[in-house]
């Protein structure tokens, strides 16, 4: 009967052995999987505030995109202030001169009466006077020709800095239209309206009459934070489909309608 017992015991204490043996591999096991756990999730956490951080630079340098097309507008708008300023002083130089030129006119033909009177007078009229007189005339003539060409150089001279100013202003709008252009590319945003999780493509709210394009690059976001990337694959007018990076989601993380695309790189300036 003792023998029984001891044969007995001795089994009860293997088993126990066993059952403590196999529960610490599986406990160990189960260690390793939770640690792998724990680091796939600090990676995924890393890369999500660095792209966070990404986008808020991106948002930094749409802010300074916006900011410099605001100096430059304020730049337009002074060359037009000085534009209209030189058409001003064109305008009076050019009444002057057709001023000038009406009293030149004017002594021109008094130049002729005169002459004709001279021609009736005869020799034998004293024209000490009337010759002093004549003099004079033809040095107001004189003094009159010169300050017309001045007129005439002014005239020419403003002329060039109206053309310099209105290159410069056509210049400046040309720029500002560019700029422009580029800061309406970098806002371009639009949402998911349709998700096919099994294919791995969703559809998109936006097409070429928006700006997009083959090389496009496009992030989503949800309550302004980055939950992935997609990649376009054929884009219409009015919406484009685009695959989804699956690499680039969250953990546990399903892209949806409702979500929010837009660039991930700004255009330069």
């Amino acid at each position: 009967m003792k023998a029984i017992l001891y044969i007995v015991a001795l089994l009860v204490a293997g088993g126990a052995c066993y059952f403590s043996l196999e529960h610490a591999r599986k406990f160990e096991e189960l260690q390793v999987v939770r640690l792998k756990t724990i680091k796939e999730r600090d990676a995924v956490l890393a890369n999500a505030y660095v792209k966070e951080k990404e986008l808020k630079d991106e948002k930094a340098v749409l802010v300074a995109s916006k900011e410099s097309s605001e100096v430059l507008t304020q730049s337009i708008e002074a060359l037009k202030s000085t534009a209209k300023i030189l058409e001003r002083d064109l305008a009076e130089v050019n009444n002057t001169r057709d001023g000038q030129k009406q009293e030149f006119a004017e002594l021109e033909k008094t130049l002729e009466e005169i002459n004709s009177i001279l021609k009736g007078l005869g020799g034998d009229v004293n024209l000490d006077n009337l010759h002093e007189k004549i003099e004079q005339i033809e040095e107001d003539k004189k003094a009159r020709v010169v300050k017309l060409d001045e007129l005439q150089v002014i005239m020419e001279d403003k002329q060039k800095q109206l053309a310099n100013t209105r290159a410069d202003l056509d210049r400046l709008n040309k720029r500002d239209m560019e700029r422009s252009a580029r800061i309406t590319r970098n806002s371009m945003e639009s949402v998911i309206t349709a998700v096919n999780q099994d294919w791995g493509f969703l559809v998109i709210g936006a097409g070429s009459n928006s700006g997009f394009t083959p090389q496009t690059s496009l992030i989503v976001q949800r309550d302004g934070r980055l939950i992935g990337r997609i990649v376009p694959s054929a884009i219409g007018p009015t919406q484009t489909v685009a695959e989804i990076d699956f690499k680039s989601l969250a953990a546990g993380v399903r892209l949806q309608r409702g979500d929010r695309v837009m660039l991930a790189t700004p255009v330069t300036n």
